[in-house]
């Protein structure tokens, strides 16, 4: 068979093959009633024409195939005719209006079938119903004829088997094919939530080794590159001091490089990191080593963080200082203070040389308000950017992520950041 011989035979679909064979017994039925019927022979070669063609459309147009069962049945009973048995095949034609029809079609379908039984019914009991397929089938017919002309309610429900079953059944296949595709449906938009919910936490995670990564590496480059520029000013004949320099930078850098594999060290089973804990106290002495001067305060009463927030505390500790020490005047002191009690407060203060870059007045506001509410003459809330960096949005997306929040003051003379983060989670 050919691709095109193919491709139009599916396109006629089996109710297509249904309906060529209904024609044939049809016609056939109508040339055997011809000596049973004489002068009904047009009249039923077209009626038996009439039902293949509703037949054969009852998937593809089943309106269409209504509106010629309804023409057939008025044709039918006003001219007499007698049911041929090809007929029963309508029931196909029902079949598919509640199967495939629109909402009207399938309500149409629906209350012609009391209608198609009592057009049958009349014709039956109208006297003019002769067995149109041979005398021996009207032999073996006669005798249920006359059990069925005393039980007409027995014919009436025969109507009703006949037509309302397979109208009913092409309803229940109906909504059971709507529930299949709305299970499919509900599955592929649960799948593609299961998708964007997995692409969200890919990024989520690939935004937080970068702000690991950046915290990490940046903290460290600010210590090694503070340590090499003063160790430029060293005198030549003091080698100690020198040597105490480079040690420092690799202990840094041994530091770092520790950081950072742990930052990239695979997930475990659970989903979890690995996390190498250390105290904000190995912060301040790193800073203290690079030849920054700290001062730190503690008030309060100390308390132990969970690994979460405690590894919070120490990213945005270490981002302050790396800030303090890449942007903040070498001989004056980084001043560090820690406030315990429902919340931990962490502030970290430095000189600046100069007065703020015009990018940092476009991303001010004018008022200088701090947190609790006091004000500085002179200062101006630094936007969320730091130097085009990730040093800022870094700390205030941590915080963010455990119920903390972020302050930022710049002032002509000096730089503030305050950080909240909760004590318990």
């Amino acid at each position: 068979m050919s691709t095109s011989a193919s491709a139009r035979l599916r396109e006629v679909g089996p109710e297509g093959a249904v309906g060529l064979v209904v024609a044939v017994f049809g016609l056939l039925e109508v040339a055997r009633s011809d000596t049973a019927l004489p002068g009904f022979g047009p009249e039923l070669a077209v009626l038996a024409l009439v039902t293949a063609a509703a037949v054969a459309l009852s998937r593809r147009a089943p309106a269409a195939a209504l509106a010629l069962v309804w023409l057939i049945g008025t044709w039918q009973l006003l001219a007499g005719l007698p049911p041929l048995l090809v007929q029963l095949a309508l029931a196909l034609v029902f079949y598919g209006g509640a199967r495939w029809g629109r909402t009207p079609t399938v309500l149409i379908s629906g209350a012609s079938v009391p209608l198609g039984i009592l057009i049958g019914f009349l014709a039956l009991y109208g006297g003019r119903y002769v067995p149109a397929i041979g005398d021996r089938l009207g032999v073996l017919l006669d005798p249920l004829a006359g059990v069925l002309d005393a039980l007409r309610l027995g014919v009436l429900g025969l109507g009703f088997l006949l037509l309302g079953a397979p109208w009913l059944a092409g309803l229940a296949v109906r909504y059971q094919t709507r529930a299949r595709a709305s299970r499919a449906a509900q599955l592929a938009a649960e799948e593609r939530e299961a998708q964007t919910a997995e692409i969200a936490r890919l990024r989520s995670e690939q935004a937080r080794l970068a702000a690991d990564v950046h915290d990490v590496v940046g903290h460290s480059l600010a210590v090694v590159l503070a340590q090499a520029e003063s160790g430029q000013y060293l005198p030549d004949d003091d080698p100690a001091r020198l040597k105490q320099t480079l040690a420092t930078i690799a202990t840094s850098a041994r530091s770092s490089l520790q950081d950072v594999r742990a930052v990239l060290a695979p997930a475990d089973a659970t989903g979890a990191t690995a996390y190498r804990s250390r105290s904000l106290e190995e912060l301040l002495e790193g800073a203290r080593r690079s030849g920054q001067q700290v001062v730190a305060t503690e008030s309060g009463r100390p308390q132990p963080l969970p690994p979460e927030l405690a590894q919070v505390a120490y990213r945005v500790l270490q981002e302050m200082l790396t800030n303090a020490i890449r942007h903040g005047r070498r001989d004056t002191p980084v001043v560090v203070d820690r406030a315990w009690g429902e919340e931990l407060r962490i502030q970290v203060v430095n000189e600046v040389v100069g007065t703020t870059s015009p990018a940092e007045q476009d991303g001010a506001t004018q008022d200088g308000a701090t947190q609790d509410g006091a004000t500085q003459d002179g200062a101006r809330e630094h936007g969320a950017r730091e130097h085009g960096g990730r040093g800022l949005p870094g700390m205030r997306d941590r915080l963010t992520s455990v119920g903390g929040r972020l302050h930022v003051v710049v002032a002509p003379t000096s730089f503030t950041a305050t950080a909240w983060l909760p004590v318990r989670r």
